[in-house]
């Protein structure tokens, strides 16, 4: 069944990270002696648990829940999950049992899209809009219009508020052999990319090989994660999304102060950019 959002794109391009979550629901979830998660989040919003203790949090492209778990643990008020793709069962899933979690409506009603979600209205009848903190990690630079995507998340923050960002930056030479590819992999059935996908796996042992090793590795660019499962996971994530751009630091900071933020701060992890709604 097809969606389109208010800018008349097909939904269906969401369709992928539904796929892909639902194979690897668990796979980024910190866990007993795992904290990567924590540590990911911590590097791309510069938040600490004294920012998020007791404030209402949105989670705009949630996927399987990692960061949702995050602010939770540390204190949120109320965490949203918006996810436009059906990943948002699997967070559901991951999650449920956890009090400060909410998600919106099309966590039942289905692929309803990033710009026409209606956030439900969680403790105390919470208007859209009206949340103390929303960030975006890596989803705005898989749709079709990332700055109208940011616009669109911009106007959930509340007065005061801070909104949070990280996107794909400009990359080495690398990306653009891995983009070669990626005008037949968008295409390719995703089972069938999932398990070429699992070459990724030895293909990191290859790069190893003193002397030829960047060579081979820059043949077939993929995730160099140290677990096998991440790496896996994380080169189907590169190669399977219908839309993938790579933005500056002068870009992203261009839309905050565009939207009227103020103390706009790049981070030293590209491209990573938070900025405060006056």
């Amino acid at each position: 069944m097809a969606y389109w959002d208010s800018f008349g794109y097909d939904l269906s391009y969401w369709d992928s990270f539904g796929y892909e979550w639902s194979r690897w629901g668990r796979t980024q979830l910190d866990g007993p002696g795992r904290d990567e998660s924590e540590r990911t989040f911590r590097e791309k919003t510069g938040l600490t648990p004294e920012d998020v203790r007791g404030k209402r949090v949105l989670d705009v492209g949630c996927g399987a829940g990692r960061f949702l778990e995050v602010v939770s643990r540390w204190g949120a008020k109320w965490a949203v999950g918006v996810e436009p793709s059906e990943a948002v069962r699997v967070a559901y899933d991951n999650l449920s049992e956890l009090d400060r979690i909410r998600f919106t409506p099309q966590a039942t009603t289905g692929n309803v899209g990033l710009y026409r979600m209606t956030l439900a209205t969680f403790a105390g009848s919470q208007p859209e809009g009206e949340f103390d903190i929303v960030y975006c990690i890596g989803v705005l630079h898989h749709t079709p219009d990332p700055a109208a995507s940011f616009r669109a998340v911009a106007r959930l923050v509340k007065p005061g508020g801070l909104l949070c960002v990280w996107v794909y930056g400009k990359m080495g030479p690398w990306s653009k052999v891995s983009d070669r590819y990626r005008k037949i992999t968008v295409h390719l059935p995703w089972p069938l990319l999932r398990a070429l996908c699992l070459l990724a796996v030895p293909w990191d042992y290859l790069r190893r090989i003193p002397g030829i090793g960047k060579y081979l590795w820059a043949l077939v660019p993929c995730s160099m994660h140290p677990n096998w499962r991440w790496r896996w996971l994380d080169t189907f994530d590169w190669y399977s999304p219908r839309y993938q751009s790579k933005h500056t630091v002068e870009e992203v900071t261009g839309w905050f102060a565009r939207a009227g933020f103020t103390d706009i701060r790049a981070r030293d992890v590209p491209i990573s950019v938070r900025g405060r709604r006056p």
